[in-house]
């Protein structure tokens, strides 16, 4: 059967969930109260350094872009997941599916892109922080964050794009969610283009990131080493630890959810849950490791619960 790839009313079946019936309602309440945890923890880090000028610094301008960017994937993902419970089967329009697509996987991009970007301003802060100021001054820092999202935006834009070349023979969605390897196997011609250029984003983002978070963390855990002050060496280890967990549960997750769709031998319910797992997870501890977890976010919401509490 062959459909037309550009057409509005083409409907696109999802696979359906492995939980009983009984357990629809529960699971909904379950999914709508972990939507609104990450919505609401992640926009709080965002409000608490928009509001408090003694936040505006270059670590913290950049940090806030982690959780805009995990409020998009998390509404990209949720909503979607959430309404499709309600129904059997699955369905979503074409063109929905294409929206949440390059959503999911900006998201995915400008994660990785942000972590290494935070990297990199701790490692001029610790390794080399007597030029700390001449480096992240404000036009630099406007420059990265917008190089970040420019490059995340156009590089999975011309993702989507090339999916969207082709005539679709199939209908049905092999993930729980629309990504661009299931959009691709929609397709009625060969794929080699997508597949090749796919291949090269994860390379890209994936490589580029690991190389350069490995690198300065590496370089910051050494320089910490040597310090004499021992308060100054644990927090930094503490930080870099943290970050580092995160940071490498993302990128397995991420690299072995896009991997598995190249190799056959990987069992299909394995594969949906890494790639559901890497819409959740990190958009979910994200704002508790980068973001309750700093002291001076953490001391300034504290102050305004406490000024909110207070009877005078």
């Amino acid at each position: 059967m062959s459909l037309n790839s550009s057409g509005a009313t083409t409907m696109l079946t999802l696979p359906p969930f492995s939980f009983p019936l009984s357990a629809r309602v529960p699971a909904l309440v379950f999914s709508a109260l972990t939507y609104l945890t990450i919505i609401c923890c992640n926009l709080m880090v965002v409000v608490t350094i928009a509001i408090n000028h003694n936040l505006h610094k270059p670590m913290y301008m950049l940090l806030i872009n982690l959780p805009v960017c995990d409020m998009m994937g998390a509404t990209a993902f949720f909503p979607q997941m959430i309404s499709s419970m309600l129904y059997d089967p699955r369905v979503i329009p074409y063109w929905a599916c294409v929206t949440q697509a390059l959503f999911v996987h900006t998201y995915g991009a400008g994660s990785l892109l942000i972590l290494t970007a935070m990297a990199l301003d701790r490692y001029v802060a610790i390794c080399q922080p007597l030029s700390y100021n001449t480096i992240m001054t404000n036009s630099n820092l406007i420059k990265i964050i917008s190089a970040v999202w420019l490059t995340a935006m156009i590089l999975i834009f011309i993702l989507i794009v090339l999916a969207l070349r082709f005539k679709i023979c199939r209908t049905n969605i092999s993930d729980m969610y629309c990504n661009n390897p299931s959009l691709t196997n929609l397709a009625c011609e060969l794929t080699h283009v997508n597949n090749f250029y796919g291949l090269f984003t994860i390379a890209f983002f994936q490589g580029i990131s690991l190389c350069a978070i490995l690198f300065t963390y590496l370089q910051i855990l050494i320089t910490c080493v040597f310090k004499k002050q021992s308060d100054a060496r644990s927090k930094a280890i503490q930080t870099c630890g943290a970050h580092i967990i995160v940071f490498l549960f993302l990128e397995l997750n991420a690299f072995i959810a896009l991997l598995s769709h190249r190799i056959a031998n990987v069992p299909t319910f394995v594969r949906r849950v890494l790639g559901v797992s890497v819409m959740i997870f990190p958009p979910l501890l994200n704002p508790l490791i980068y973001g309750f977890n700093t002291k001076d976010i953490r001391r300034n919401i504290l102050a305004f619960f406490k000024k909110k509490t207070s009877p005078f």
